[in-house]
């Protein structure tokens, strides 16, 4: 019995050890998230919104909900704000918009989304950096941009490619009837496997003498051996009895090809629709975008090739701004070491010509810094680059998923080709991360968006200088100086006169202001540009550059106290006191 009493009396005199650092920002040791969720695994439509429901129910203070429109088949297209209202309304900041899942078979997009809204508001107060981004800053989380997409690829058998479309029904062969021939889930398992027949010295396959599930092309040869084994494609079944099988799924249309940035119709660009923005999916973006100009960063997921995107998209555009390209090169190029196997790309050069597209859109349409990151790098299966193996599917699958992702060739009777076989990887193989990698690939993405918002525009005012001149008059010098990345105006937005001007201002009670313009010179006073009307207000197309500054002189004439301020579209109005003496 003492030594029962001593043991408690012992425990109960060990200070329990706090949790260390406290934070969530990345580090091993951290307290627990306020919202566990689980980053192993990928959610239906339902539940991606559930987790953010459980978002906003845990922080109702920051996380606000809109419903801005509705898909084809009626699901809400919800748009997520993140905001701190006690340092001002989400349309006085800059804002980043981040969207995802625009095909709908490209599903990890929304993880990234929901990874990013929970990093922020689980760091906030925890992270500095976090919170400053948080407090200054304003995010705008559409998780799915094509929900009917997701909801189809989770419930009905699709391989990792189909499911991409939206579902209005579009006549895809054109021959009068719309999504009549979709594809035949012939085994009833939830996947769309290939289709293969065994005729023994009449085929173009045959099977790896070392592995059975792998069939191998016979080359052409002077000898006419054959193959056993002839490849059918996907399952399916003529449904509509044309002699052709699985050519006209569900939907058929393409909420990446239907935005008006290099717009082409549809013999030039498939899937674009009869117009720009014709989708209601894009309609209620667009919507969105042109009601909110202070949206200054955009982030679009994709899901597969390890690209970080930016456009232009087609050849015929021309290269975007200088000014411009030395925002999208800093942060694309600190993409690539911030995610291994990606390669920062231009779309037209180095992956092929996409007209109507998202991202060029909010670039060469509404001036906006905007990338795709297409997030699964088949790299990350093997960190070596130097591994190689005969076939790394099969490898990888059997040793790291224990065969799990593929699924056996097995006997089913075909309407058409009689007895036949079917197998292949399951759906959720290929285009997706094994679910022991997720939770990376939504990090390094989540961190490459906060990145791209911590350099959107934030001005200060550096130095304010009065000195007297003649007549009783001074001149009032002022440094407004953004020190951030981002542009308060793209140099694309003030060519193409895209929403409004910077304004810098000079107000003062009994205080006249004679003349005021943007200095070209720090060194020559005299080589300025003076307003030739309302010098008070001066309006600039250019804005003030990344990490850049505008000096702005003006004379003015009394005594007191005066305001100087900067306004802008992209960034918190900024303003200072000066005193005339």
């Amino acid at each position: 019995m003492s030594v029962l009493i001593a043991t408690l009396a012992l425990l109960s005199a060990t200070p329990t050890l706090p949790v260390q650092g406290g934070d969530l920002a990345g580090t091993a040791i951290a307290r627990p998230r306020k919202v566990e969720i689980h980053w192993n695994r990928v959610y239906n439509d339902k539940e991606i919104y559930t987790h953010f429901d459980r978002i906003q129910a845990a922080w109702p203070k920051f996380v606000s909900m809109e419903i801005i429109g509705h898909s084809y088949q009626g699901r809400e297209l919800r748009v997520y704000t993140i905001n701190n209202p006690k340092t001002g309304s989400h349309k006085d900041k800059p804002a980043m918009w981040i969207d995802a899942n625009v095909h709908g078979n490209e599903v990890q997009g929304s993880e990234a989304t929901l990874y990013l809204a929970s990093y922020l508001l689980e760091n906030y107060d925890q992270n500095e950096r976090i919170t400053e981004l948080v407090d200054r800053s304003a995010f705008y989380i559409l998780p799915m941009v094509n929900p009917d997409g997701r909801a189809n690829w989770f419930n009905g058998a699709h391989t990792a490619s189909s499911s991409r479309t939206g579902y209005q029904p579009t006549d895809n062969d054109r021959d009068g009837l719309f999504d009549e021939d979709d594809s035949n889930d012939l085994n009833g398992d939830g996947h769309l496997t290939m289709m293969r027949k065994y005729m023994p010295g009449q085929g173009t396959h045959r099977v790896n003498p070392d592995d059975p599930r792998v069939m191998e092309r016979v080359p052409e040869n002077a000898n006419g051996i054959r193959g056993d084994w002839v490849l059918l494609g996907y399952e399916g079944i003529d449904d509509d009895g044309d002699g052709r099988v699985n050519e006209d799924g569900a939907g058929g249309y393409d909420m990446n090809r239907a935005w008006p940035a290099l717009w082409r119709p549809e013999h030039v660009q498939r899937g674009a629709g009869p117009y720009p923005l014709c989708w209601p999916e894009a309609r209620c973006i667009a919507d969105f975008l042109y009601e909110h100009p202070n949206v200054a960063a955009v982030q679009s997921f994709h899901n597969a090739g390890g690209m970080i995107l930016r456009g232009p998209g087609g050849q015929e555009f021309g290269e975007y701004e200088r000014r411009d390209l030395r925002a999208f090169d800093r942060l694309g190029e600190d993409g690539e070491l911030m995610l291994p196997f990606y390669r920062y790309m231009v779309i037209w050069k180095d992956l092929y010509s996409v007209y109507g597209g998202f991202a060029t859109w909010t670039y060469e349409g509404l001036g906006i810094i905007s990338f795709t990151n297409e997030l699964w790098a088949r790299g990350r299966e093997y960190p070596d680059s130097n591994t190689s193996r005969p076939d790394d599917r099969h490898f990888f699958d059997d040793n790291l998923l224990s065969g799990a992702g593929f699924i056996p060739w097995s006997p089913v009777t075909h309407p058409l080709y009689g007895d036949i076989e079917i197998g292949g990887f399951r759906k959720d193989i290929g285009r997706m991360p094994p679910s022991f990698l997720i939770e990376e690939m939504v990090h390094r993405n989540a961190l490459f968006c906060i990145k791209h918002a911590e350099a959107m525009p934030e001005v200060q005012v550096e130095l304010i200088e009065v000195t007297p001149v003649a007549g009783g008059a001074h001149t009032v010098d002022v440094i407004f100086r953004n020190t951030r990345g981002i542009p308060t105006r793209t140099a694309h937005a003030a060519k193409q006169e895209i929403g409004a001007p910077d304004r810098f201002e000079f107000q003062g009670k009994g205080l006249e202001v004679l003349a005021g313009g943007f200095r070209s010179d720090e060194w020559h006073a005299e080589r300025i540009e003076l307003a030739e009307r309302n010098p008070a207000s001066l309006l600039s197309e250019e804005g003030i550059d990344g990490l850049g500054l505008r000096r702005v002189r003006w004379f003015v004439r009394g005594s007191g106290q005066g305001t100087v301020r900067w306004t802008g579209e992209k960034g918190i109005t900024v303003e200072a006191i000066v005193t005339i003496p």
